[in-house]
């Protein structure tokens, strides 16, 4: 009994830390295709530049670990502000197919920079004494930094929330994921508000990306690639531009993704994608997306 406990804990104290990692950097994805139909496969890259900014603010510099991280979230939102205006904006409008080729475009590229500025080892980051070590549950001890993980999650999750469905952004979020046309009409600035959310998306792929380090176990150049499938999945299965949708898949995908893994190790990642099919055929358009008629 004692040892179906331990596994237990440690399946759902890992699951829900990996889970609220996904849940951070897929959530701008799932926005950003939700309310313009924009296919953006270089989200990840967001992710990875925010996880390299961090690292080095933190290594060579000093600066502490959560202060890193708000001025990766800062820093990588303004980028993606100037990328939005100056490349994103003037393929909006064309077929998803150029959508595809454009943003996959900008991962290779990342790469290359990443790899030629940084080089091509993976990068680690010393974490601060608070964030190290173990905490006692009574039944088992857990690493700290998985609770951090799944309280800072927690946190995110909640602003988010109450963010769409409290606040004047929010509502014309919501009213231009459902019907961008109608919105139009109404007076909603969606041209405006896709900035907006743009750069809110970019700058919680970069706290991602700080965030995970630790998690996936250290961070390479080759990150934009090797998580992309991931990311689509929990927006595809969440639905696109739901929050409370990619909430839900992200909980769900990331706890059988890691209890597949941990019973399975050579074929773990076949779970999340047999799960990933299965779902998908009873609800094409994911767990809380809207049918098309």
């Amino acid at each position: 009994m004692d040892q179906v406990l331990d596994i237990a804990t440690t399946i759902l104290v890992f699951g829900v830390a990996y889970a609220m990692l996904l849940f951070i950097i897929s959530v701008g994805l799932s926005i950003t295709m939700g309310l313009m139909g924009f296919v953006n496969l270089a989200h990840g890259a967001f992710a990875m530049v925010g996880g390299y900014v961090t690292v080095k603010l933190v290594t060579p510099l000093g600066i502490p670990y959560l202060l890193a991280l708000v001025i990766a979230f800062m820093a990588v939102a303004a980028f993606g502000v100037v990328m939005e205006r100056l490349l994103y904006r003037w393929v909006f409008d064309r077929p998803e197919l150029d959508h595809v080729l454009f943003t996959i475009g900008l991962v290779f590229i990342s790469v290359f920079a990443v790899t030629g500025i940084w080089g091509p080892d993976p990068q680690n980051i010393q974490l601060p004494k608070i964030l190290q070590g173990d905490l006692n549950l009574g039944v088992k001890s857990i690493p700290v930094y998985r609770a951090f993980m799944i309280i800072a999650g927690g946190a995110i999750v909640l602003t988010l929330f109450y963010g769409l469905e409290r606040t004047r952004i929010g509502a014309q979020v919501r009213a231009a994921v459902d019907n961008r046309r109608m919105a139009e009409s109404c007076g909603i600035p969606t041209g405006r508000l896709f900035t907006v959310i743009f750069a809110l998306g970019s700058g919680m792929a970069a706290l991602g990306g700080g965030l995970g380090i630790q998690i996936l176990g250290g961070l390479k150049p080759v990150f934009a690639f090797e998580y992309l499938v991931i990311f689509l999945i929990v927006v595809a299965v969440g639905g696109l531009g739901n929050v409370r949708g990619t909430f839900y898949a992200a909980l769900v995908l990331g706890i059988i993704d890691f209890a597949g893994k941990y019973f399975l190790p050579e074929g773990g990642g076949f779970f999340i994608y047999g799960v990933t099919f299965i779902i998908l055929l009873w609800r094409p358009q994911g767990l809380f997306g809207k049918a098309q008629r």
